[in-house]
């Protein structure tokens, strides 16, 4: 696509990079058959290749975003299943981060949408918070049903929907004792340790079970990818320093074979931490290294081999988070593992949509959202699996909405096959 950006323009890194993905795309369309936004939306400005033409013209013309692109944009999941699809490897995460922060910066949102999302963006980060919000949930649910008949509220009415009636207890998660074998830095996490606390026991038994020496490095918090993707930049490129230092700590004083991550939408932001970091000469090196070290629990074991064991005999669904499949090209060791550990793996049809979870837009497009989570459930059920299993919490939280059948982690899986605890779901009742 032809672009028209000044020198004076093009000498801000962001803007050249921008630049750069625009001239990439040549309108094909082949974007469209696989954006979720489209397939339900059928209109062309929710569809990548319409939503690149409105990022070029904002951008182009450094405009003050009106309220139609702002919609627009926000409507986008940052699925990536477009850079999936695209033939002329236009890379539209980078250019949908980017006009996220211009819009931020330059666009003054609704005073209701700036206290909701004020509030995600200081509360779901951080462990102590979020557990004590969903504490909370409990005297606003009774609320839900009023919220969600008035359309500014209903983000705060799905953000009920989606707080659980009951919370797992904080626990100290402990490091197994040193084996001698590979040193890995495990990623501890925000949202997944308060909502779902055994799927790091069981990734840490797992790689115990594998010989590695699991370490939590000091100092690590939120991998910003949530404050990342509200085009909160600064926020978000705080975060990346954050933990770019505390991993850079663990390297320097024992290496780092890797640093392993449970939480795919979590694994998609810290590998890109090199080129968020880029133009800091005091982290671009660093960054570069942390992300080059980055992987997801299933790219992991399976670089390094599933230990011995045998399955109980089960029709496992899986489904391919978008930050996994799309984000970070992780296609497929999960299902080839499960399939390896002796369970039955089946794939739905239109694996590679979105189940509508993607961050917080299951709260801030709860109806979008809903629509697609309600496709995803359907797909998923049609396999007639004993249980659903995907690799990030988020989807795991999403399409839990929707089923009564188990949603699992991978790691608790492979944990269970390869001789750990039985997952609570499946775990024989006390006598």
């Amino acid at each position: 696509m032809q672009t028209s950006f000044s020198p004076v323009q093009l000498a801000d890194p962001a803007m050249a990079s921008s630049e750069g993905v625009i001239r990439k795309c040549v309108h094909c369309g082949f974007c469209t058959a696989t954006c979720p936004t489209y397939v339900l939306l059928g209109d062309e400005l929710d569809s990548p290749r319409g939503r690149i033409y409105l990022m070029k013209e904002m951008l182009e013309q450094e405009a003050k975003p009106t309220a139609e692109v702002v919609k627009h944009i926000d409507r986008c999941l940052s699925c990536l299943s477009c850079m999936t699809t695209c033939p002329s490897g236009v890379n539209y995460m980078h250019l949908v981060d980017h006009a996220r922060a211009y819009i931020e910066e330059h666009y003054r949102r609704p005073l209701l949408q700036r206290m909701l999302r004020g509030m995600l963006a200081r509360i779901l980060p951080y462990q102590g918070r979020f557990r004590i919000a969903l504490g909370l949930a409990a005297l606003g649910r009774p609320l839900a049903p009023l919220f969600a008949k008035i359309e500014a509220l209903r983000p705060l009415a799905a953000m009920l929907a989606l707080a659980p009636k009951s919370l797992p207890h904080a626990t100290a998660q402990s490091a197994p004792k040193p084996a001698g074998g590979p040193r890995v830095a495990l990623l501890q996490g925000c949202a997944e340790p308060v909502l779902r606390p055994e799927i790091r026991e069981a990734t840490v038994r797992l790689l115990g079970r594998m010989g590695c020496d699991v370490v939590f490095a000091p100092g690590e918090g939120c991998c910003g990818a949530l404050v990342h993707h509200l085009g909160r930049e600064d926020d978000g490129l705080a975060a990346a320093r954050r933990n770019v230092d505390a991993w850079t700590r663990e390297i320097e004083n024992g290496g780092l074979d890797a640093v392993v991550i449970t939480a795919s939408g979590c694994g998609t932001t810290i590998k890109d931490y090199g080129f968020m970091l880029r133009n800091d000469p005091a982290y671009a090196e660093r960054a570069a290294r942390v992300s080059a070290l980055a992987c997801d629990i299933s790219e992991y074991v399976a670089r390094k081999g599933l230990p011995e064991g045998r399955a109980p005999s089960l029709t496992v669904a899986y489904h391919a988070a978008c930050s996994l499949q799309h984000g970070q090209k992780v296609t497929v060791q999960p299902a080839r593992l499960l399939a390896d550990a002796g369970f039955l793996v089946r794939t739905p049809a239109e694996a590679h949509l979105c189940c509508g979870s993607a961050g917080t837009y299951n709260i801030l497009q709860p109806e979008i959202a809903g629509r697609l989570r309600d496709r995803k459930v359907e797909r998923l059920e049609a396999l007639a699996p004993d249980v659903i299993v995907t690799g990030n919490i988020g989807c795991a939280t999403q399409i839990a909405q929707g089923t009564g059948i188990a949603v699992l982690h991978i790691a608790e899986m492979l944990d269970w096959a390869t001789g750990g605890p039985a997952p609570s779901a499946f775990a024989a009742p006390a006598s």
